[in-house]
């Protein structure tokens, strides 16, 4: 199963306690039993995304792109055959190499359109849209309250490294697998992409794909 590491976040609001017009509100991160105590290094707060959630959503992307591009009824006129002085035979674009390309060319930038929610667990952990926590603190300082954090505000939006890892393994991956996935565009698309890429190949003998 595709698993993550859980946090917690308890707000505390002591405006009432220092009898001050400036509400405060300090972070504490509850990490679970099963996770590995903190170190002084940083990375020890970083999971970076295993294969399994790497091909979970190089797939769910994969999906997405195939069904955008599959609602035209677009035909391509091939080029002029010189040879033969007669044009092309014209190609439906739903069947074409141009959108096996197109598709996979896009495939890993529509990852960087993920967030972290670490509120969530498993690979659920991936979504996109503002995590839950982070929309909650953007809210109090719209309301003028004063967050107090490691991190400074104006990086609260910034591309996680664990996204942007998660980007940087979706390129690999789809190079390494591009025969695999061509195969299944041609050959297989009445299979499940997940299970025909993630299951058969990538993740071979290993475990499943899981929410």
């Amino acid at each position: 199963m595709c698993a993550a590491i859980g946090l917690s976040v308890l707000y505390v609001s002591p405006d009432w306690l220092a009898g001050r017009n400036t509400t405060f509100v300090f972070l504490f991160l509850l990490i679970p039993a099963s996770a590995p105590a903190k170190k002084d290094d940083d990375e020890d707060w970083v999971k970076l995304p295993n294969k399994c959630e790497v091909c979970k959503y190089v797939t769910v992307e994969m999906k997405s792109a195939f069904e955008e591009t599959g609602k035209t009824k677009e035909v391509i006129d091939t080029k002029y055959d010189y040879m033969e002085e007669k044009k092309g035979i014209p190609i439906k674009y739903v069947k074409s190499d141009i959108r096996f390309i197109e598709v996979m060319e896009t495939i890993c930038q529509r990852l960087m359109h993920y967030n972290l929610h670490k509120e969530r667990t498993g690979s659920n952990r991936f979504a996109k849209g503002m995590a839950e926590t982070l929309q909650t603190l953007h809210n109090l300082v719209h309301k003028g309250v004063k967050v107090v954090m490691d991190i400074p505000y104006e990086l609260w939006n910034e591309t996680s490294a664990e996204v942007a890892d998660l980007k940087k393994q979706c390129d690999v991956m789809v190079e390494k697998y591009e025969d695999v996935i061509e195969d299944w565009y041609r050959k297989h698309q009445d299979e499940d992409l997940t299970t025909y890429l993630c299951e058969k190949h990538v993740l071979k003998g290993k475990t499943k794909v899981r929410g």
